[in-house]
């Protein structure tokens, strides 16, 4: 049978988070490096279908790389694993405030500003490559922006606990969903006609329900990409970007790229139209996976075929 990723056991990453972020509140990232390793270590050690999934991925993804030097066996998944790690620590730091307009460098940022400035709310296409979290800093970039961040946080719950001790969330509010419902549709309308972001991550399956996915190729293999995303842009009737965070020479890039200044489609070509966004936002994913490779943390199987 299917695992879900929404069934994965966190257990060892909360209390070595928990460890983490009051070491990184007292210390600094400098002390917390020494408790890293060893928390990270212990946690590669137990889990072992993240062990396997890690390699499965970058066994994947080294076929792609004009120049590899990606190791698919153990110490890859290793190296997977601590970047991971670092990502985290990257995550305290954005949470806590410590991290700010200077440490990130934004691409495509102008089309974003224009929105705002404009009072028009837009719909954001996250994943799980990089640092999501990062996405605190933008709203930096006006006093007016206000920055919704749909997450499941079922298994996550305590950690996102933890952090919402210490960070200032005047700003950025995150939403539980477990799918995309009416009730979520109305209830982020209001916050685009508000002319507030909409962030959603369209790189992990519904938690509920069948049948909400479609299969795209993806490092050239079929994988399942949620359809959720696409039907909520389609409600709101709003212009859809991407956002990628990556880390790169140590700074942090955030990348806005359009993904369409508005979906439109019939009943009739809802199908075929939700399918061709499933593929772009694949193929998008997939270039910037390449220029990050051990950055993408999606620590089951991708491509695992769906429950008949």
């Amino acid at each position: 049978m299917k695992n879900h990723w929404a069934q994965i056991e966190e257990r060892g990453i909360v209390w070595g988070m928990h460890l983490l972020l009051k070491v990184y509140l007292i210390f600094g990232r400098t002390v917390l490096q020494l408790f890293l390793y060893p928390v990270v270590s212990y946690y590669w050690v137990i889990n072992r279908k993240g062990r396997v999934a890690s390699r499965q991925y970058l066994k994947r993804i080294s076929t792609y790389l004009d120049n590899p030097g990606i190791n698919d066996g153990l110490k890859g998944s290793y190296l997977h694993f601590i970047s991971f790690a670092n990502t985290l620590i990257d995550k305290l730091a954005a949470w806590s405030g410590s991290l700010t307009l200077d440490d990130v460098d934004y691409h495509g940022r102008e089309s974003i500003i224009k929105h705002v400035d404009r009072g028009q709310g837009v719909l954001i296409l996250g994943s799980h490559l990089g640092n999501l979290e990062v996405c605190r800093v933008i709203a930096q970039l006006r006093n007016k922006v206000v920055i919704n961040v749909l997450v499941h946080t079922k298994h996550t719950e305590k950690f996102n606990s933890l952090l919402n001790k210490y960070a200032d969330s005047g700003k950025l509010h995150l939403i539980q969903v477990t799918s995309v419902n009416a009730a979520t549709a109305m209830l982020l309308q209001d916050k685009i006609e508000a002319g507030e972001m909409v962030i959603i991550a369209a790189d992990r399956t519904p938690v509920a329900g069948q049948g909400r996915t479609a299969q795209a190729n993806f490092l050239g293999q079929p994988a399942s990409f949620p359809q959720g995303p696409f039907v909520l842009a389609l409600l709101l009737k709003c212009p859809v970007y991407t956002l990628f965070c990556i880390k790169e020479q140590g700074r942090q890039n955030i990348y806005f790229d359009l993904f369409s200044d508005g979906l439109s489609f019939s009943r009739k070509e809802r199908t075929a139209a939700i399918q061709q966004c499933v593929e772009d936002f694949s193929a998008r994913l997939q270039s910037y996976c390449l220029k990050a490779p051990l950055q993408w943390f999606n620590f089951y199987d991708f491509w695992q075929a769906e429950d008949e």
